[in-house]
């Protein structure tokens, strides 16, 4: 059952791409729309979560009609359940203003995710479940420095209920205060779609005993991708470097887990430390104008790990994906994703591309 509604999602995505295609060849007569309203299905799968399904309604527009330099903002919302009886709320905004001069976020999630993580240090090791209702929210700006350069600061509030199955640790209730100072060095031609530049980030995350946090910390990450053109510009390679590193007491629900976009083909949630670094490259095929395929390979690994024979292995993973442009006048692909890992495997639905 679960594979055919995963072949549902890939023809609906098939035929609304020839749909659109015979759309666009009938001359208009009407303006072009202010606003693309986009509403797409959700539909995955990971060893963790299950089966997971939901609608991601989506709107790109200009902020400024008269700003030709600014790209588009994004606004959407999110709502999605699973199997194993988890659900997420989520609700982000991205806006780009006074011709690229200021870039605004809001983020808000709440949701109750049943998941599970490794324990080995006790007589019987193995995959222990637990439940965490979690609410985030988080604001933040970033301003045009000079040239290509962005400096921001952002805030994150997150509050945590979590409950261990058999007791194997005690029940926790938290919160936490993040400040976010962060560097963006942005040369891409596009933001949704990058053919080619740099996107380098480094993001100093603070937990300060002042703001109430009941673990001070400290975190800092730092990403480099690389865009190349390929194909006489139809087709992309993108390379990327990721590390993220906890200082102090990091909160288990901080803590940096192997999966998703930094690497894809983990869903188990077993590998988890107090830091992940890792390499990635991805193959980005463009066979159509509104489709295209990705291939992907990279290598992580992790330290401070409650596991310690976890730390500092290396942890493959790779896969391939289908892309598709529900816009017509901007260039942001969703689409699936299928990657294995070391032992582990996943399926994506990705919002925009990994990287």
């Amino acid at each position: 059952m679960r594979h055919f509604l995963l072949l549902l999602f890939f023809a609906g995505c098939i035929y609304s791409s020839f749909a659109q295609k015979i759309a666009d060849s009938v001359p208009k007569k009407t303006k072009d729309k202010r606003i693309e309203l986009r509403v797409m299905p959700y539909l995955s799968y990971n060893r963790n979560l299950d089966f997971m399904f939901g609608a991601i309604p989506m709107a790109m527009y200009k902020v400024n009609q008269a700003d030709t330099i600014s790209p588009k903002s994004l606004s959407g919302m999110s709502a999605i359940y699973t199997t194993n009886k988890s659900y997420f709320i989520a609700l982000f905004n991205k806006w780009y203003l006074n011709e690229d001069k200021w870039r605004l976020k809001l983020f808000f999630f709440t949701g109750n995710q049943n998941s599970q993580f490794y324990v080995d240090d006790i007589d019987q090791p193995d995959f222990y479940d637990y439940g965490t209702k979690t609410t985030v929210l988080s604001v933040g700006g970033q301003r045009k420095i000079v040239g290509r350069f962005y400096g921001g600061l952002s805030y994150t509030y997150a509050h945590y209920n979590t409950v261990y199955e058999d007791n194997i640790s005690p029940a926790s209730v938290s919160h936490s205060n993040a400040i976010v100072f962060n560097l963006l060095y942005d040369t891409r031609d596009a933001v949704y779609y990058p053919t080619q530049g740099y996107k380098i980030r480094m993001d100093w995350s603070t937990y300060p005993k002042f703001m109430d946090n009941d673990l001070a910390s400290n975190r800092i990450s730092f990403q480099a991708n690389k865009y190349f053109q390929n194909r006489d510009g139809k087709d992309v390679i993108a390379a990327r470097f990721y590390g993220k590193f906890g200082l102090g007491n990091v909160a288990f629900e901080q803590q940096s887990t192997i999966g998703g976009t930094d690497i894809r083909g983990y869903s188990e949630g077993k590998y988890r430390g107090s830091g992940l670094m890792d390499i990635q490259g991805e193959y980005r095929y463009n066979f159509a104008k509104k489709m295209g395929l990705v291939g992907f390979f990279g290598i992580a690994t992790i330290y401070g790990s409650d596991t310690p024979s976890f730390d500092w292995k290396m942890y493959p993973g790779g896969g391939v994906g289908y892309r598709y442009n529900p816009f017509k006048k901007s260039k942001f692909n969703v689409g699936l994703d299928g990657a294995v890992g070391k032992g582990d495997w996943g399926i994506y639905f990705r919002i925009g591309e990994a990287f």
